[in-house]
Formats: C-alpha cells, structure tokens, sequence
C-alpha cells in the first residue's frame, strides 16, 4: 500500500533543498527555491482536488510496515490524508510559496536560507500527513532546527535570543508530548504509534483506547499531551515566546511561523486531544471542557487588550494571533455537546467545525499581514507606528491588500475570518453561553485595534520621509495576490473547505 504522493509532497521541498545548496548564482538559487515551491503547492492542489469527498476516511496512504528495526518498538513509515489533515496540506503549500516569493530579495547567505526554508516546510507537511504517532513526533522535532537558525542567522533585534526563547518553549512541550505518546504505546492493549484506525495497516489508538488499562491516569497523559499543543498554538500563559519569534523573524519566516507553524498545535488539538480521549478508562475530554472554555475566553480577552497596546506592527500582529487562536480552543470547548457514541448535535460540529477551520483562515490571514508589514518595512525602514501615516498615497496596493486583510481579520462578512467565527460562537453559545459572549467581545476589540492599526499607518497625514517611498513589485504582488484568493473563497463560498472539515470532524467524533 504505496502511492507515492503524499512521500512526494512530505520530500519535494527538502530534495530541492539540496538541490539549492548546490547552485552557485544567486539568482538561479532564488527562482529554483520559488519554482519548487510552486510546484508543491500544484501538487498539493492536486491532492485536495483528488480527494474523495463522498468516500472520506483516510485516503492516499503510504505505508511501510516497521521500518525502523528498534527492537521493542513497531515503529511504522504512515502516511495518510483525511478531511482534517487536507485543508491544512493546502494551507502550507500556499503559504510555503508565498514565503518563498517573499524572500526574493534575500542577500544574505542566499543557498542556506532557501534551504532551510524548504527543510522546514517538508517538516511541516510531514506533520499533517503522519498517522504514525513518533513519525509524527520525529516531524514535530526537525521543524525546530530550520526556525532557529532561519530566526538567528537571518532575523533582526535580538535573533539569537528570540531563536533560543522558541526552542526553549517548544522542547518543553515535546519533552511532555514524548512521555504521553510512550505511556499510550506502552499499554499492553494498545501497542502501536497508530494515530487512527487505517485499512490494510490496522486499528489505531482512537479505536483501541476504549477498555484498555493505561499505564498511567488518562488525565495525566491527556495533560502531557496537550501542554505540547498549547505551547504550539499558543495558548495562554504559554505563549510568551511568541511576540519577540515574529518580532525578530526576517517576514518570510514570520509568514510560516503565524501561518502553519501555530496550526500545527491546533492540529494536536483535534487530532490528539478529541480524537483520542472520548472514551478513556476514567478520563473523557469532554470533563476538562469547562477549563478548554476558561482558557480559550482569556486568550482571547488578554491577546486582544494586550494587542491594542503595541505600537510595533509586527507585535500587534502577532499579539493578535494569541488572540485569534483562542477562538480555536473555544470552539474545541464544544465538545461536551456532542451526545452519544460519535453522534454529534448540530451545535458540537459546529464549534469543531469553526475550530478546524480557523486554523486555515487565521494561516492565510495573518500570512499575508505578515507578508504585508514586511514589504511595508521595506521601504519605509520602520515598523514603529507613530513615525507612519499617509502610506496609502505613496503604496495604494499594499495598503488596499492590507485593508482586505485587516477587515478579514476582524470578522467583516464576506470575508474567511467571519465564517470561521460565527461557527465557533453558534457550536459554543449551547454549552458555553458565557464564553461565547465574552469571545464575541474578543471581536470588538480586533475592530478597535485593526481599524486603529490601519488608520494611523495608511491615512491621515504623511511625514515629509515617506514623500519617495514607492509601492509594491511585481514580484510582491503574486504571493499578495495569492492569499488573497482563498480569504475571499471562504468568505464567498465556505462550502468548499467546510464540507472537507466537517467530513474529517465526524470521522475524529467516530
């Protein structure tokens, strides 16, 4: 059982990786690291559109049984797509091209920059596409190396400092993941790194869970694994690396970072944290619901607060994201709705439903934020927001894109921010009617700090040292262009990724 595309897409980009590093022309270095991504992101347009919706399930799947001889352990090669995974497969191809257009003005160590971009986009899809919980792991752990170098070597400010800070945090919370995914396999009734249940590889935890005498309490493990999730989504109190990473991250990296990197705790979230703990022996997610709602509300009520306070574009942005990820939380929170053995009321997928597709929103969102404050840096030299004003006369492109953004941003309708949201709050509001309230508030606030934000960057009067700045490049335009695209999509007609999610979701409730 081997097809082949979802290896191609895991290792396309880091096999170009390779390839870059033996080019010598800087210009070649640079149009064969985007061309690489570009074709990446067709195969994995490729594969959303190949998918079965009406048979769902996991499909295209690579498989290769014990492929690393430990003895002791079945260790298995699984690699597998569902509607979960596929929209978040789509989001990092879209995002690795745009990161890549985004560098092409990169003058430093031109060779080793691409090549860690693209190690760490194929660390990345690795995630999304392992069903084998260490593969999954071993994915989870390579991503690290690619961000802290790309943030020291290539970043600004404090670099070395803001790299170590994130790699600091994020081992922490693998260190727990580790010993929960080893307390799950340990179980003498599980056995297996299984993620879910696969034709032709056999029965995943989810399905072997129910009965089995854990080594350790379900809760504790549950706990484990999901202090690992948070630190990477990332959820109040743990998310304090997350302003001085994007702060000091050249705007390509920044861009991957806000756009998947986060997504990947998101990911665990439902993948992990639902999909595996509905019927542990003793422990349920369903019971720490209340305490998902409790966080989620305080991220985002203290992202938000905390955002209208920055006067640096690129905290604002990334103070924002603490916030909108809470949404992601809250819209988990909605679990306890659920009724019944894999029977899901309306308003429990719902909330799940808005969940998973926040993670895809929010990427493209604040990936073309970050990718627009870069390109406004560029020509002005500051981020500061008191020394900008009156860009939209000077830059009309940037500030019309950034205004598309900006309104997505703060869940204007008709835009992908709405959908994602509105869902949260209507799959929240039965179980959680006080956190949702409190999390639409979350919503004016976004309103006051965009509208701020955007105001006093691109109108009213214009410092006498913006009088010469110019717009965007060509160049510029196709990744600004690009994300634009599925904002608009899923705002227009939802349908076309609700549909994948809402298949992926049932499949996760069983």
């Amino acid at each position: 059982m081997f097809t082949g595309l979802l290896t191609a897409i895991v290792f396309l980009p880091a096999a170009a990786a390779v390839g870059v590093l033996a080019l010598r022309r800087d210009q070649a270095v640079r149009w064969f690291a985007i061309g690489a991504t570009v074709v990446e992101l067709v195969l994995t347009i490729v594969l959303f559109a190949g998918y079965d919706r009406a048979a769902g399930g996991v499909q295209f799947v690579d498989y290769i049984g014990n492929w690393i001889p430990v003895p002791g352990f079945r260790v298995e090669y699984l690699l597998g797509v569902d509607g979960l995974s596929l929209p978040l497969v789509l989001l990092t191809g879209i995002l690795g091209s745009a990161a890549a257009f985004a560098s092409w003005r990169i003058t430093k160590r031109i060779r080793e920059y691409f090549a860690w971009l693209l190690v760490l986009q194929s660390a990345v899809t690795g995630v999304f596409l392992s069903l084998d919980f260490l593969l999954f792991f071993i994915f989870w752990e390579i991503e690290l190396l690619p961000m802290y170098f790309l943030i020291s070597i290539w970043g600004s400010g404090r670099p070395q400092y803001s790299a170590l800070k994130f790699v600091l945090f994020t081992l922490t919370g693998s260190a727990f993941m580790l010993v929960g995914i080893l307390a799950l396999y340990l179980t003498a009734d599980i056995n297996t790194f299984r993620m879910v249940s696969v034709t032709g590889a056999g029965a995943g935890i989810p399905d072997l869970v129910e009965g089995a005498r854990l080594i350790a309490p379900a809760g504790l493990i549950f706990a484990f694994l999901f202090i690992a999730f948070a630190v990477k989504l990332p959820l109040w109190p743990l998310h304090n690396w997350l302003p001085d990473a994007h702060t000091d991250a050249p705007t390509a990296v920044s861009v991957m970072l806000a756009g998947v990197l986060l997504k990947m705790g998101g990911y665990g979230l439902l993948r992990v944290s639902v999909g595996m703990f509905q019927e542990t022996p003793g422990f349920v997610v369903g019971d720490v619901a209340w305490l998902l709602a409790v966080l989620a509300v305080v991220s985002v009520l203290y992202g938000a607060v905390v955002t209208l306070r920055q006067t640096d574009l690129k905290r604002l942005i990334a103070y924002s994201s603490v916030s909108h990820m809470g949404y992601v939380v809250l819209g988990v929170s909605s679990i306890v709705a659920v009724t019944g053995a894999g029977t899901a009321g309306v308003a429990g997928t719902a909330g799940l439903n808005g969940a998973a597709l926040q993670l895809f929103t929010h990427g493209v969102i604040t990936g073309l934020l970050f990718l627009l404050v870069g390109l406004a840096y560029d020509r002005t030299h500051t981020r500061y927001i008191p020394h900008l004003g009156g860009l939209a006369g000077r830059m009309p492109f940037i500030a019309a894109a950034f205004l598309v953004a900006g309104l997505a941003s703060l869940g204007l309708p008709g835009l992908g921010g709405f959908v994602a949201e509105i869902l949260v709050f209507l799959g929240t509001f039965g179980p959680w009617a006080w956190a949702a309230g409190l999390g639409a508030f979350g919503v004016v606030l976004a309103a006051g700090y965009i509208l701020w934000m955007a105001q006093r960057v691109f109108f009213g009067p214009r410092p006498e040292h913006l009088e010469h700045v110019d717009d965007a490049h060509w160049v510029d335009m196709i990744p600004v262009a690009g994300l634009i695209v599925p904002i608009v999509l899923v705002g227009v007609y939802p349908s076309w990724l609700t549909d994948v999610f809402r298949a992926g979701i049932e499949a996760t409730l069983r």
